[in-house]
């Protein structure tokens, strides 16, 4: 058997259709296949590969703990250095107020750890999401997500959850005593980039603090500059009572964590003991790749840069077929007026050595969101294969 019959019998699939490219090489903005083949990737691993693959600075970092020490002991008991290292540096770059860090091994299980903080913390139930809003895939993450194509077939899922429109200051009056948390995303990815009204989003956080209610922003998918600034809601002037992280948080490793305040997350240590525990949270090569990172994004100003790479790619991506461009920063959804449109696209364009997708709750939208220091050069040539291939579709 091939490598791709073997990936499609031993490893467990998530569609029927897997893209099944045997990618063999990965080096800053560009992938490589089995065959040799180039592609320029717009995806970053959906917004992981922040500073782009392979850097030498994470590589390095990983080499270094590799050789000290790998797994030794569930999350939260040893002093791991790597560890600590990351949750001052990252807390040193956020509010006052969000000072502790609980990792974890993704995004999905810092939105499963954030509900129980919110739950433990207020003695509350009742949580609000919002429509069209991803979360995480686990049975909580599952819970507050905006969907219900994507919920319906795994009911019953937890009780107490409202769903409410985003952008819309009234629906927020659903908010009261009885809400432990509010999650949102800072900015809607999956539904094709929705920014929200600073309004509306200030609106937000006046009702958690009227209410008690906290507040919490999943920046998983947008945080680490992906937006145009270190974190999404300094865009917007207030800051979430917990803030979410993931994917561009390892550096390419798995990671996630959910930040607080300490007195907020001291109120996991008691009543039960271990109110809530992770074995893998926080690897140290994961920590120490997630570092590595951070400091060659900010080192790098790699974020100074965001700004006019959108505006590139918005000056380039003109077209008849194109509906409507959404950006913020480097996170940006090409509409169109069809998934089956939408999927000749990203197929043609594979073919020409350009790797792109489509969003969950989006699908007739084509997802750009590469590596924040893709190069010039490459932003034009990608453009340019997309106004080919559209040309011929």
């Amino acid at each position: 058997m091939n490598h791709r019959q073997l990936f499609l019998q031993h490893v467990g699939q998530t569609s029927t259709a897997p893209l099944c490219l045997n990618i063999v090489k990965a080096k800053g903005s560009r992938m490589w296949d089995a065959d040799g083949k180039a592609f320029i990737d717009l995806i970053a691993g959906i917004s992981v590969c922040n500073i782009g693959h392979g850097h030498p600075a994470v590589i390095e970092a990983i080499q270094q703990q590799a050789e000290a020490y790998l797994h030794i002991m569930v999350y939260g008991e040893f002093v791991e250095n790597p560890q600590v290292h990351y949750a001052q540096f990252l807390t040193q770059h956020l509010p006052q107020h969000l000072n502790a860090v609980f990792f974890t091994a993704s995004g999905s299980e810092a939105t499963e750890g954030a509900m129980k903080l919110a739950k433990r913390y207020t003695g509350r139930h009742q949580m609000i999401s919002f429509k069209q809003s991803y979360h995480g895939s686990t049975q909580g993450a599952l819970s507050v997500m905006g969907s219900e194509y994507w919920q319906q077939a795994f009911r019953p899922l937890l009780p107490g959850i409202t769903q409410l429109t985003y952008n819309d200051i009234e629906a927020l009056d659903c908010i009261n005593e009885q809400t432990a948390c509010v999650i949102a995303e800072t900015v809607q990815a999956e539904v094709g980039v929705n920014l929200p009204q600073t309004a509306w989003l200030q609106a937000l956080r006046k009702k958690c603090d009227e209410t008690g209610a906290l507040l919490i922003f999943d920046e998983i998918q947008c945080g680490f500059g992906r937006n145009g600034t270190l974190w999404a809601f300094e865009q917007f002037g207030i800051a979430p009572d917990i803030l979410l992280l993931g994917k561009a948080l390892g550096g390419g490793m798995p990671l996630g964590a959910f930040v607080s305040d300490k007195k907020i997350m001291d109120s996991l240590t008691n009543n039960p003991v271990l109110g809530h525990i992770n074995t893998f949270g926080g690897h140290p090569v994961s920590c120490a790749a997630g570092l590595a990172a951070m400091k060659a994004l900010l080192n790098e100003n790699i974020i100074d840069a965001v700004s006019s790479k959108e505006h590139l790619f918005l000056s380039l991506l003109k077209h008849p077929k194109i509906v409507k461009v959404n950006s913020c920063g480097l996170m940006i959804a090409v509409h169109f007026d069809s998934f089956e449109t939408n999927k000749k696209i990203i197929d043609a364009l594979i073919d020409c050595g350009v790797f792109t997708d489509w969003f969950l709750f989006a699908s007739h939208a084509l997802r750009i969101a590469p590596p924040l220091n893709i190069a010039d050069a490459d932003i034009v040539f990608a453009c340019a294969k997309i106004i080919e291939v559209l040309d011929l579709v």
